[in-house]
């Protein structure tokens, strides 16, 4: 009975002992920062499945109207327009092409902002408008955070720029039991691209998915004792009732 005290006593330890260690929970402790490769810039890019919000103006009020179309919503019973009209939005297909008032099938998936909006200024000037200000803005910019984090979800983000540690915070950050290594998940040119991300070293800030893209999830994988954990929780009185026999049949044994 003594020797199996021992083989428990000896579990109960090496469980204790195999607890994740501070190398492997604490960020940002290795490597140094190279500033010159720092990822600081950033651009959206257009894809799609994109929601934009594309408002024209110019000192020509009466020119930039049939580009500012509002959406409105009509009432079933009298056929007029209810509630206050909002700024209309235009969806990219699937094709990469919106819809837009006047000028019609224009793609702009691909592009970035800057682009997408000299294309647009090109098509406008000066037949239709002369000297217009563009403002494009995506109403539906979001990321997904999955796994081992405390509030997993999907974000919507106003001002279209984060970064994945901010999409992590705001997710409640990692539990304790995360591990370090995440991995973002990015659409790019019709495929699934992925990212592997340490969070225990400053290369983080040099890696192109530091900052998100729309629609972009970012996944924490948890470690493999907590895997395990709930791969076997449902089965917990099975295997505590085996225990026992098991350790009923050593103590006659060693008798």
């Amino acid at each position: 009975m003594q020797r199996v005290t021992k083989i428990v006593l000896a579990i109960i330890i090496l469980t204790i002992t195999s607890c994740a260690s501070k190398k492997d929970i604490v960020y940002f402790q290795n490597d140094e920062v190279n500033q010159s490769k720092t990822n600081t810039a950033y651009k959206t890019i257009f894809k799609a499945d994109d929601l934009l919000q594309i408002t024209i103006s110019a000192l020509d009020l009466e020119a930039v109207k049939p580009f500012n179309l509002p959406a409105v919503t009509f009432s079933a019973t009298t056929d007029r327009a209810v509630g206050t009209p909002q700024q209309q939005s235009y969806l990219i297909d699937s094709n990469g092409f919106i819809d837009f008032p006047v000028l019609g099938q224009i793609k702009l998936a691909g592009l970035s902002r800057t682009e997408a909006i000299d294309l647009l200024k090109s098509k406008l000037s000066p037949d239709y408008i002369k000297n217009p200000t563009i403002n494009i803005k995506i109403t539906n910019f979001s990321v997904t955070v999955l796994g081992d984090v405390k509030n997993p979800g999907r974000f919507t983000i106003p001002n279209e720029r984060i970064s994945v540690l901010e999409a992590i915070g705001l997710a409640g950050d990692l539990n304790m039991s995360g591990i370090r290594i995440i991995e973002v998940k990015r659409e790019e040119n019709n495929q699934i691209k992925s990212y592997k991300l340490d969070l225990r070293s400053n290369k983080i800030f040099n890696s192109p998915a530091y900052y998100l893209q729309q629609n972009d999830v970012v996944y924490v994988e948890p470690n493999k004792a907590t895997s395990q954990d709930a791969a076997y929780n449902k089965n917990t009185g099975l295997f505590i009732s085996l225990g026992s026999v098991i350790i009923s049949l050593i103590s006659i044994l060693t008798r």
